[in-house]
């Protein structure tokens, strides 16, 4: 097997490995840690303890991820001839491409608000805008997952450099 191919399936590999870890985080936090710790601790300080507890330690993953993600993205993206830069629109696979990084940066933008300006959240109304915020970022992180199913698609048709 040539030395690129290994190389590409081991970038695609870590690429959807932090996003499994980044993702599927956000769906297990939002549809089953955070309502079971509801539902069995009540919305008192305890949950506002344990709740906090794993986001700590769930942001430490994300941010982990972040990072891979870039890297691994960059060197992706470059590997298809369609590639006409970060954030074109000049090809139907760049227009796509372009919509989920807007996505994924609007993610980021999130998880930042909520682990660094709501991470201390204290009235009612904080505690809602921060699951609302999850509950956004899921259905993005979603949207992500099947915006890339189009670009691999997309990629599918298009001669690798």
């Amino acid at each position: 097997m040539p030395t690129k191919t290994i190389v590409f399936a081991l970038v695609t590999f870590l690429h959807d490995l932090f996003t499994a870890v980044w993702i599927g985080g956000l769906i297990t936090l939002g549809l089953t840690v955070m309502p079971s710790a509801k539902k069995i601790l009540g919305k008192g300080p305890e949950t506002k303890k344990l709740m906090n507890a794993i986001q700590k330690r769930h942001s430490v993953l994300v941010y982990v991820s972040l990072v891979g993600l870039v890297l691994t993205g960059l060197l992706q993206a470059n590997r298809n001839s369609a590639f006409l830069g970060l954030l074109s629109f000049g090809n139907t696979y760049t227009a796509v491409l372009a919509v989920k990084h807007i996505l994924v940066l609007a993610m980021i933008v999130i998880a930042l608000y909520r682990s660094l300006a709501l991470a201390q959240a204290s009235t009612p109304a904080q505690e809602k805008l921060k699951a609302t915020l999850l509950i956004l970022n899921i259905v993005f992180g979603v949207c992500i997952l099947l915006l890339s199913g189009f670009v691999t698609a997309l990629s599918s048709s298009i001669p690798a450099i």
